[in-house]
């Protein structure tokens, strides 16, 4: 898998809430115009969970239509069950995906052993290499960095996008897997340099459907080992990191986007959009950015 910056790209929608193709296609047009490595649709942020298994079909259709195999396509399944899991799995090769991503099973609260179980069927069964996903905070589950180990080491796991921003935790995940065929990259905005700088693989980003040169840039500077340079991009972007996490992914980067033009910003209820006060911080950001 190749390392750099991964756009959490979110799924546009009409005034009535369907899908909105014609602004899909703009959007992965932008991204395919960038320095991202890829395009990860399909997750928290692309609002899987709202969307019928057609819907996220036919997402993952267009951004492969779209892509062309000029970057990479990772989508998140999004899934309780490990049988359904795996037909997602196979859904998204059949459409040409290039990964899929697998958030831990969410609700359910599988034991640990359930948990790596999961992941070594699924894994067992993907036609495509499947990428770790933990984020306690929206599955009430997570991947230990001795469990991520473990995984590392099957054929078809690639890596891990961990959602968690303490930084000890990546620095395990990277020393623990060192030795392996395998990636770590971060679920934050906020940490995407740092986990580069110490040996991390990239980021899987908020802030790339807003700022796709720059997080493809500032990471791939990293990798290259221009820290100083890609840490300056890190403080200079930091604010608009965090207020792309404003109440509740992705309130903050529809309403980024739309206000940048690009999108109208309809999120499915039981969404709602971003409130005022935060939506002035967030227009000021942008405005210091020239985003807008």
């Amino acid at each position: 898998m190749k390392k750099g910056a991964y756009t959490l790209l979110i799924t546009p929608f009409k005034k009535d809430f369907s899908l909105d193709e014609e602004a899909l296609r703009k959007l992965v047009r932008i991204q395919v115009e960038s320095d991202v490595a890829g395009i990860a649709p399909l997750g928290v942020t692309g609002e899987n969970t709202l969307m019928t298994n057609e819907e996220v079909k036919r997402v993952v259709q267009i951004i492969v239509e779209e892509t062309n195999g000029k970057k990479l396509v990772l989508p998140d399944i999004c899934q309780m069950g490990t049988r359904e899991s795996i037909e997602r799995a196979k859904m998204y090769a059949d459409q040409g995906a290039d990964y899929v991503v697998a958030f831990t099973p969410y609700l359910v609260l599988p034991s640990a052993d359930g948990l790596v179980r999961y992941y070594i069927e699924l894994a067992d069964a993907s036609p495509v290499p499947v990428v770790l996903h933990s984020s306690k905070g929206r599955t009430g589950v997570e991947l230990s960095p001795d469990q991520t180990a473990k995984l590392a080491k099957h054929p078809n796991i690639a890596a891990t996008k961990d959602g968690k921003k303490e930084l000890d935790h990546l620095a395990k995940l990277i020393y623990l897997t060192r030795n392996d065929d395998f990636l770590v990259f971060t679920g934050k905005d906020t940490t995407a340099f740092p986990t580069v700088a110490f040996g991390g693989a990239g980021s899987f980003s908020v802030a790339g459907n807003v700022i796709p040169d720059v997080m493809g840039k500032m990471i791939n500077l990293a990798i290259e080992g221009n820290l100083a340079e890609a840490n300056a991009m890190h403080l200079e972007y930091y604010p608009l990191f965090e207020a792309l996490r404003f109440e509740s992914n992705p309130m903050a980067a529809k309403k980024a986007l739309e206000l940048m033009g690009i999108i109208n910003g309809d999120l499915r209820p039981p969404l709602t959009p971003l409130s005022e006060a935060k939506t002035k911080i967030l227009e000021e950001i942008l405005r210091e950015r020239k985003l807008i």
